[in-house]
Order: structure tokens, then sequence, then C-alpha cells
């Protein structure tokens, strides 16, 4: 891996966790150039629309001062992304055993869809490897305390839509 290397980190990211600016930071670090690419998948229903997840994002890697980082959003099959941003990496987050099976069977057919891209997985740091976008919703929605699992940009749009809970009781 060279540090002139155009990588790609996509998901929907709904919302962005300290996991995933874990796994930002570690990226922008190996490759010249991270592309944070939010999908806009139509087949879910997410909690926050692809604006707002795109601008907590971009504030969190503003905050975070990860000038190598740009966020932007896609929709229709990566490969197409990939070759449209002259990309030669995928990144791809691995928290547990359970992650793997999914992620290999991804990074196969985005091989065979565009022969020469490659998909460099990197685990979860330990101190952040249990936080899902999944659970952080669910935390939230039922009034539990997030404040420690998200960027302030997040905290402050889920005390918007669930109340000051969020962040915690005092």
């Amino acid at each position: 891996m060279t540090a002139a290397m155009t990588a790609i980190y996509p998901g929907s990211f709904d919302p962005v966790t300290k996991g995933h600016l874990d796994v930002m930071r570690r990226s922008s670090e190996l490759f010249g150039t991270l592309i944070v690419a939010v999908l806009r998948n139509t087949s879910k229903a997410p909690m926050f629309d692809i604006d707002e997840r795109r601008e907590m994002i971009a504030q969190a890697v503003s905050a975070e001062k990860l000038p190598a980082v740009t966020v932007t959003a896609f929709d229709g099959l990566l490969t197409d992304f990939a070759a449209e941003v002259g990309a030669q990496i995928i990144v791809r987050g691995l928290r547990a055993v359970s992650d793997v099976e999914y992620e290999l069977q991804m990074s196969l057919m985005n091989r065979r869809l565009k022969p020469g891209l490659e998909t460099v997985f990197l685990t979860a740091s330990e101190d952040v490897s249990f936080i899902s976008s999944r659970l952080v919703r669910e935390i939230a929605r039922l009034g539990g305390d997030v404040s420690g699992l998200v960027p302030a940009s997040v905290l402050a749009r889920l005390k918007e839509r669930f109340g000051p809970g969020v962040e915690g009781k005092a």
C-alpha cells in the first residue's frame, strides 16, 4: 500500500459512530485520499436522510482533523462509483467474527465486478469494537445514554430527535 492510493469507505452510516471514525482515522493514515461514501439505499428506511448523514460525518471528520478525508454520497454499484472516483481500495471495518462472512462475500463479488479493486479489512479498535449504528439507534430511541458512542455532531441530532436522555442522566 502506498500513500498515493485513493480508498473508499462505503456505508450507510446511520448514524456515524466513534467506531466508524476510528476506521476513517486509521484509513486516512494508510492512503493518500479516503472518500467516505454514504450509500443512498432506497430499500432501507434510514433514521437520518442522506444529507443529514453526510453533514454529520463531515462535521465529525472536521472535528477529528482528518484533512485527507472527503465525504460524498452515492447510489448504484460500489464498483461503478470506485471507477468514477479512481479508487483502487475499498475499506471495510470488522468488529466481530460475524462480520467476516458477509464482508468476504461482498469483497469477492466486488473483485469479480471490477478486477483490481481490492478490499482492505481493518479490525475495530477494542475500545469501539462493540459499537454499531443499529445499537446506537435503539438505545437512543429508548432514551439511553449514547454520548460515549457517537461524535458530538450525531449526539446533537439524536438529542433533537429523542430528547436530552441520549447524553446521560443528570
